[in-house]
């Protein structure tokens, strides 16, 4: 094909025809695929949690299907012939699987994650060391909105400043391979809830009764209990997971120690309310012990006594 004065090399009318035609495909099918994408946003904008997951979903069968017709159209414009398209699919398949690995290790695992209902958008997750939530699926990475670590993991890598479940402002994309080499930890999608502890150390002749009472009280004001989970969302963690329903209400634990006695409140929380929560019982526990004169046990050394100090005047031997 001459273009411009120049022979182009393997270029020839019928290639060049193909490749316009092509290209008017592609842009066809990514402005219609664009279209319908904004389409459903627009319908599905101001919508509840179900209609957020719809609107999702959506976009990404609108996404799939795309694909699948850029692949078949392209491949049917270039590959008339069946065992040209069997050689070329062969080349090209060798070629990817050696240079390729981590990005088609990737696009597997978007497939997983869709067909094994992993994770969803909006599911609180970490994944890849990265926790958050997920804010977006594509078919190579996952983008989550990453949140703090609790004091407990504070020296995991990556090291965070926020030192609660709290977000850092941080967008964060994670190959979705990670799930073929690394555990991937949801904590909404199959029950919304997590057990939470709080612990109070006191010393062995305070009130028992009095701080159990007080951190029970706390709990039930602010935490869940098992009259705030939804009938289904507990059937179906008992028929699941094989939980006992009646663990879900608060419950104190002692736990000796050489210095103090521990008790721990164990109690049920909203996932995305966790810091709130605890910081409203914690504000209510410190009020009820003052009022009841009641101290937290700490590390401190008591002098009992201490020897006779005698002070000697020197006597001049001169």
């Amino acid at each position: 094909m001459r273009f411009l004065g120049i022979d182009w090399v393997g270029v020839n009318p019928e290639n060049g025809q193909k490749l316009l035609l092509s290209l008017a495909f592609v842009m066809i099918v990514v402005v219609v695929s664009r279209v319908l994408r904004w389409l459903v946003g627009v319908i599905l904008r101001n919508t509840d949690t179900a209609g957020l997951q719809t609107k999702f979903w959506t976009r990404q069968g609108i996404s799939l299907l795309s694909a699948v017709i850029l692949i078949l159209g392209l491949l049917s414009i270039w590959f008339s012939d069946p065992t040209r398209l069997a050689t070329a699919l062969g080349l090209v398949t060798a070629g990817l699987a050696f240079a390729l690995q981590q990005p088609v290790t990737a696009i597997a695992g978007y497939f997983v994650v869709l067909r094994g209902s992993t994770f969803n958008v909006g599911d609180r997750i970490s994944m890849g060391g990265v926790r958050g939530d997920v804010l977006r699926l594509g078919f190579i990475q996952t983008t989550i909105m990453e949140m703090g670590q609790p004091p407990s993991v504070q020296g995991a890598d990556p090291a965070m400043w926020v030192k609660s479940r709290q977000f850092t402002g941080r967008i964060v994309t994670v190959s979705n391979s990670k799930i073929f080499s690394e555990p991937v930890f949801n904590y909404t999608r199959d029950f919304p809830f997590m057990w939470e502890e709080m612990a109070i150390p006191i010393t062995y002749d305070a009130d028992r009764a009095k701080v159990e009472a007080i951190l029970l009280d706390a709990a039930r004001a602010f935490a869940g209990s098992e009259r705030d989970i939804a009938a289904d969302a507990k059937a179906d963690m008992e028929t699941r997971f094989g939980v006992d329903p009646i663990d879900l209400d608060p419950k104190v634990f002692f736990r000796i120690t050489d210095n103090w006695l521990e008790l721990t409140v164990r109690f049920i929380v909203t996932t995305h309310r966790i810091r709130a929560i605890k910081d409203a019982m914690s504000r209510q526990i410190i009020a009820a012990l003052d009022e009841a004169n009641i101290g937290i046990a700490s590390a401190t050394y008591d002098i009992v006594g201490l020897p006779p100090v005698e002070l000697r005047r020197g006597t001049n031997p001169g």
